[in-house]
């Protein structure tokens, strides 16, 4: 991400700002919803629903931006923020994949996985879909991998148990930021 606001830096001002922006609130949102969920297991509505809308205007008007500038919309060697060669799609087939996996794992196995956490992966899609495939996939095994290695650290200490709930939002969030910011735009 770091990488893909320099291109934009010095291809099209607004998309830059757009996108700063879009992690800046990425940043506040996974702040909040990581305290409330390591609290009260619950992702609410009031943080997540918005966070699709603003999420979703910020990086569609950076992908706009950046293609009517001509600069940092052109896809990468994993499709970059191009989907069929429209940036924009990137966004939202990510929020709409992400959130149809998640929805997938819910239904096969429901008390292993909350409501809250189906409706994340969506807003967590739209943000690694604007930068790839890649990012997709490499931000859902970072949280599955975060949190199952965060479970095995409880159950070692004898904290819990295999019945034992944890919060997964937090993870989701890791993941995503961890895909983010580590891989390459």
């Amino acid at each position: 991400m770091i990488r893909r606001l320099g291109e934009l830096w010095g291809t099209s001002i607004p998309a830059f700002w757009l996108l700063l922006a879009a992690c800046l609130y990425f940043a506040v949102m996974a702040a909040r919803l990581t305290v409330i969920d390591v609290r009260h297991h619950i992702l609410p509505n009031r943080i997540v629903f918005p966070s699709y809308a603003i999420a979703g205007v910020l990086l569609l008007g950076a992908a706009v931006a950046a293609t009517l500038a001509g600069g940092a919309a052109k896809p990468g060697p994993d499709g970059g923020t191009s989907f069929l060669g429209v940036p924009a799609l990137g966004i939202v087939a990510g929020g709409a994949v992400l959130w149809a996996f998640y929805f997938i794992v819910r239904l096969v196995y429901p008390p292993g996985m909350g409501f809250g956490d189906v409706k994340l992966a969506g807003v967590l899609g739209l943000y690694l879909g604007y930068l790839g495939w890649a990012h997709v996939f490499a931000g859902t095994f970072a949280a599955f991998l975060f949190g199952g290695l965060w479970s095995l650290g409880v159950l070692a200490a004898r904290r819990g148990t295999l019945k034992s709930s944890i919060p997964f939002g937090p993870f989701m969030l890791a993941g995503a930021a961890a895909a983010m910011f580590a891989l390459p735009a």
